[in-house]
């Protein structure tokens, strides 16, 4: 016996769950949407790219407030990474900028329970505080970092600066990657600061007095 389907019945099938989909997409649509999460107020105080010697090196400043959520994390053995990010470009009017210094370096903060003290890790070099404050301190000021030779940049040619400094949430452990997300206490990021570098003429060198 062979069942025969009327187009009449497929359609009233299309229509009854077209209808349902309808219906599930207005019941989410009425849910309380969550309100967005704000990122924990990092700022860049401070930033300047200076001559000296044979390079160009760079000085920042960086605040951040007092957060409970960070101190818990970094008490209970979470190594925390952040990342400060340069890039200088050179811009031109026919294509995208041109990349000319590429860097970043990464921090790790972390706590010895033992010692019961902060440690401050970037490279090979590691750094050891009593406070959190002090650590957090250390990381935010930023003295003579090496940026380029003097001699690889024209003098008097504009560039575009950008910096960055931010909690790297892919670095951390995987079970906190999940619990970051919408947590605005680890959403630290002081967001990319821009400005105009131009290069200086190095100073004629002076003669000497008799």
């Amino acid at each position: 016996m062979t069942v025969s389907t009327s187009p009449c019945s497929k359609r009233l099938e299309l229509w009854q769950a077209l209808r349902g989909l309808l219906l599930a997409l207005l019941v989410v649509w009425a849910l309380p949407q969550p309100a967005p999460a704000l990122a924990a107020d990092l700022q860049t105080q401070f930033v300047e790219i200076l001559p000296v010697d044979d390079q160009y090196v760079l000085n920042a400043a960086f605040s951040l407030p007092p957060s409970p959520r960070l101190e818990e994390l970094v008490t209970r053995g979470v190594a925390l990474p952040f990342v400060l990010e340069f890039n200088l470009k050179s811009p031109r009017w026919y294509w995208w900028d041109a990349v000319v210094v590429e860097k970043r370096t990464e921090y790790r903060l972390s706590y010895n329970a033992l010692t019961r003290q902060y440690r401050l890790s970037t490279g090979g070099l590691q750094r050891s505080f009593t406070t959190l404050d002090e650590t957090l301190r250390a990381m935010l000021s930023l003295h003579h970092w090496p940026l380029i030779d003097r001699d690889r940049l024209p003098t008097g040619r504009a560039y575009s600066a950008e910096l960055r400094l931010r909690l790297d949430q892919g670095l951390l452990p995987k079970p906190f990657q999940i619990a970051a997300l919408g947590d605005s206490d680890l959403d630290i990021s002081s967001g990319w600061q821009r400005w105009t570098f131009q290069t200086v003429p190095r100073e004629a060198p002076r003669e000497a007095t008799r």
